[in-house]
């Protein structure tokens, strides 16, 4: 089968298409044949040598996933041959052929294209389980969302909107991106760029309260702003560190306002975990898809052989929600 594999690690000249051998499902596995993936950013750090798949995932690129089944594996029930599916992976999913748990599968509603199924599992769900498991946002509360245009963050805004209506989401973003992200649902766009100190302008959004959820991709560099920006219970949940591993904390006036930082990853997970995690996702946030209440943001779709190309376009922040890499 054509995979992307990696001749060692490093810059964009790492990338080679190549062919590799078909994968084979396992127990409680199915294979899927795919037809697309999206450009992740934990794909750029894999490829560079900084984040090693779990052990037994593949160590091809690709965390999710969408296309048809082709194989079940043992034990594998409620699914068949040639159903339009989408999926977590480990890895794997930059390759015509992708094996994946069945527990991890869903199915692509009817509306939605393969290209549009392909932006779903990393960053919907990577937005859904850190905002609402984890965050426990609610309709009526107020959000904070980092990084505006990049996938995760656009696909955090649009679940907001469908299923808290009435939450008030604020956003960070660069001035190129702000009037689309204010079109997905933001109340107020702060353009990072010129208001380094965005904390004072959410206490002012929020009459000095503070918000309840915030949602940071950047780490260290906004760990104090973002707790001066959080509300008396707020919580902070951290999924990447772009802007440093270490900072400093008040743990003293973290205790009196009772808010509460949760670090998350969504990869490593144990795959019941994710299981769970996906069940509860198709049961809340799915069907929003299928009666187009979501629809999912696509920058630009490359063909497999244009993968450096893809690489290049996130890594120059070029683009606005997901990136598409068409396989089939």
């Amino acid at each position: 089968m054509k995979a992307v594999v990696l001749d060692g690690f490093g810059g964009l000249d790492v990338l080679r298409v190549r062919e590799v051998e078909r994968p084979r499902p396992g127990e409680g596995q199915v294979r899927v044949d795919v037809v697309a993936t999206s450009i992740n950013r934990p794909d750029l750090v894999q490829r560079e040598g900084k984040y090693p798949p779990p052990p037994g995932d593949s160590d091809i690129l690709g965390l999710e996933v969408a296309g048809t089944v082709g194989e079940l594996g043992p034990g594998v029930m409620g699914w068949r041959v040639g159903e339009r599916v989408l999926s977590l992976v480990g890895g794997g999913g930059y390759a015509e052929h992708a094996v994946a748990y069945a527990d991890h599968l869903m199915r692509i509603p009817e509306a939605m294209s393969f290209e549009e199924a392909a932006c779903v599992c990393e960053s919907y769900i990577t937005a859904f389980l850190n905002l609402f498991l984890i965050g426990h946002l609610e309709d009526g509360n107020s959000v904070l969302i980092h990084g505006g245009g990049g996938g995760v963050a656009t696909a955090g805004i649009q679940i907001c909107k469908a299923l808290t209506p009435r939450a008030r989401v604020f956003a960070t973003a660069h001035p190129a991106k702000a009037e689309r992200v204010k079109a997905l649902g933001a109340e107020r766009v702060i353009d990072y760029t010129t208001t380094p100190e965005f904390s004072e302008v959410v206490k002012e959004l929020t009459a000095k309260k503070g918000v309840d959820v915030i949602l940071d991709h950047v780490g260290a560099k906004y760990l104090q702003q973002n707790m001066s920006s959080l509300a008396y219970g707020g919580r902070l949940v951290v999924i990447g560190v772009v802007g440093g591993t270490k900072a400093e904390l008040n743990l003293a006036l973290m205790m009196v306002k009772r808010q509460q930082i949760t670090g998350s990853v969504l990869r490593s997970r144990p795959v019941k975990d994710k299981a769970d995690i996906v069940a509860e996702f198709t049961r809340r946030v799915l069907p929003r898809f299928g009666d187009r209440a979501i629809v999912p943001v696509i920058e630009k779709v490359f063909p497999i052989d244009q993968v450096v190309e893809a690489h290049r376009m996130m890594e120059e922040d070029k683009h606005f929600g997901k990136i598409v890499l068409k396989i089939a």
